[in-house]
């Protein structure tokens, strides 16, 4: 028998997400981000889930070729664009576009002689400061590109630093207004909104949104869940209690005793662990669900095994189920306890994770 531990993919949560994205932004075409294998859920798998969406946004040409031979028409964006003249060639045969942020970019499709033409989506750094042409670089390379006959359309795109804070619509705004500084005197496609834009601020969707998190069924904000959102999870990572021990108080469990029983109490040791892909710092206190009921975890993580407290659930015993995240345990409950994100957890799944729909 395999170990018990496994990632349940649920399809129809992906597909009902996809389905708050258009009731947000009804107007807008959807290009689903499925980057890092779709936030660990599979990437064809989730492509199909998400296939009614207008576009697919990744950054492994790999992937993106993938997508194509298994026949799917939509517009599939690399969203770092290019990395050597040689991929354009692979870029116009399975018809893919790319972001263009860099002026080396632009070198590169300049001596690049194509058959036919290749679609650009132009990034502009409006202040996340990462990726894109400044404002004041921004003409130039749009007359670079309008110029260059390898260039067909050209959509302009930017991404927010801040749209998923609570604080953030100063922020947003200011970034929306550099945008449309240079981006309304072009007629040109936009290109702006994630899941946060998406949520919070319909002045920013523009021609394309480009859901993320949201169609996992996370929130993008700390202060909002995604039940409160609509959003249905789309991975439950569920084990089970293959030992039991009782603990006299004062005796430790686990490397290092990181936690000490202060009176006594029973224990399941549960199949999962780092190795899996749950998350090793996460401290004594991170809640799971034994039997659907609310319990803690103790001790220290290991590579592939974990303990919980089963006081109170009397009825726990070696085979008894216990959710990890997900389905009635949010995966950003489990990743603020242990101080990170839900696209860590989610992209962190290891590969030995057994995985079923």
């Amino acid at each position: 028998m395999s170990r018990p531990i496994q990632a349940l993919i649920d399809l129809a949560a992906i597909e009902h997400n996809l389905s708050v994205v258009r009731r947000y932004a009804p107007r807008s075409r959807v290009m689903a981000v499925i980057k890092a294998d779709a936030y660990g859920h599979g990437l064809l798998r989730a492509a199909d889930a998400l296939k009614r969406a207008e576009g697919f946004a990744m950054l492994e040409i790999d992937a993106a070729v993938r997508l194509r031979e298994a026949g799917y028409r939509q517009t599939i964006l690399l969203l770092e664009g290019f990395f050597s003249i040689e991929e354009l060639a692979w870029i116009e045969q399975y018809h893919l576009s790319t972001v263009v942020h860099h002026h080396e970019q632009l070198a590169m499709l300049s001596a690049y002689r194509p058959r036919g033409s290749l679609n650009v989506f132009l990034k502009l750094n409006t202040g996340m400061n990462r990726l894109g042409f400044t404002l004041d670089q921004f003409p130039a390379a749009l007359e670079t590109l309008k110029a260059n006959p390898a260039v067909g359309q050209i959509t302009l795109m930017t991404h927010f630093a801040r749209a998923d804070e609570s604080g953030g619509k100063e922020s947003v705004a200011a970034q929306l207004q550099r945008f449309n500084a240079v981006a309304e005197a072009r007629n040109l496609p936009r290109s702006l909104a994630n899941s946060a834009a998406i949520l919070r601020y319909p002045e920013t969707h523009a021609d394309w949104v480009r859901p993320g998190i949201m169609l996992y069924g996370a929130s993008p904000f700390p202060d909002k869940t995604a039940g409160e959102l609509d959003l249905h999870p789309a991975m439950t990572i569920s084990s089970k209690i293959i030992a039991v021990q009782t603990l006299k108080s004062g005796e430790g469990v686990g490397y290092g005793h990181m936690f000490c029983a202060d009176r006594p109490m029973r224990t399941g040791i549960v199949a999962g662990g780092y190795a899996d892909g749950y998350p090793r710092h996460a401290p004594a206190g991170t809640p799971v669900l034994v039997h659907g009921r609310r319990a803690r975890l103790i001790g220290r993580v290991s590579m592939d095994m974990l303990n919980v407290d089963l006081s109170g659930i009397e009825d726990a015993g070696v085979g008894s189920r216990v959710t990890l995240w997900g389905k009635g345990l949010p995966v950003d409950e489990v990743a603020e306890s242990a101080g990170t994100v839900s696209y860590e957890l989610l992209c962190a799944l290891a590969s030995r994770m057994q995985i079923v729909t």
